[in-house]
């Protein structure tokens, strides 16, 4: 007697892809990747997303510049990064709403404009105690005259860098190219006198999130894109 022939698993059970099947290093590599593709699809496609990239990009440079105590600095951070992490939730939320919903629903509607209130609010948050660190470190902040014309004068032109980064107008790959290196260049100027390398290396990793933003629009310019895809 021939042993039974298993049966085909049913056809809305997909096997799932290697990079999420795997648990060892290859797998980990992939789920980086993932993420890190999130993170650009955000910056590229989210407009408050880019605008959170050049306001972070300006608190690094008030922390690289001006001494400020741990408490501070760990404050400041934290507050950045939650910013990030909304935003991107954010964005996901809308992809799924997108997703589930093919007409105009007043439920959906308002799933959106509830997200984009929870940014909102991180974001006025984030303001606040932005603005109270610099009272409280007033004195700090006044005797710092040379450091902070220093930042301004270096530090304006790093953020018109990331702005042209990050901006979805078209452009030649070029600008994009003399962009990044002027960023990078200043950058460095600036890390001979940063007061935290914390802030500086923050400051170098969202050049190089803007720099792949960039790239990753170029890409997209080249490549039929399928229909749906959201302009935050």
């Amino acid at each position: 007697m021939s042993s039974p022939v298993p049966s085909s698993p049913p056809p809305s059970e997909k096997p799932r892809p290697p990079a999420y099947a795997s648990q060892g290093g290859a797998g980990m590599l992939a789920s980086f990747r993932h993420a890190w593709n999130g993170l650009i699809h955000t910056a590229v496609h989210q407009r408050n997303m880019r605008v959170h990239l050049v306001s972070a990009l300006l608190v690094g440079l008030v922390g690289s510049g001006i001494p400020l105590g741990l408490a501070e600095k760990v404050t400041l951070i934290f507050c950045v990064l939650l910013i990030f992490f909304a935003e991107i939730l954010n964005s996901a939320l809308e992809h799924l709403v997108d997703l589930a919903t093919r007409h105009f629903d007043e439920k959906a509607r308002l799933t959106k404009d509830a997200a984009a209130a929870g940014v909102l609010v991180l974001a006025i948050g984030t303001v606040v105690i932005f603005a109270a660190i610099l009272v409280h470190n007033w004195e700090t902040v006044a005797s710092s005259g040379p450091q902070i014309a220093r930042q301004v004068a270096l530090g304006l032109p790093l953020a018109l860098c990331v702005m042209v980064l990050v901006l979805p107008q078209p452009r030649s790959a070029w600008v994009d190219r003399l962009a990044f290196l002027g960023g990078a260049l200043l950058l460095g100027v600036l890390a001979t006198y940063t007061v935290s390398s914390v802030f500086t290396a923050m400051n170098g990793g969202l050049l190089v999130i803007a720099g792949s933003a960039a790239r990753q629009r170029r890409l997209e310019r080249t490549t039929p894109q399928p229909a749906g895809a959201l302009e935050g």
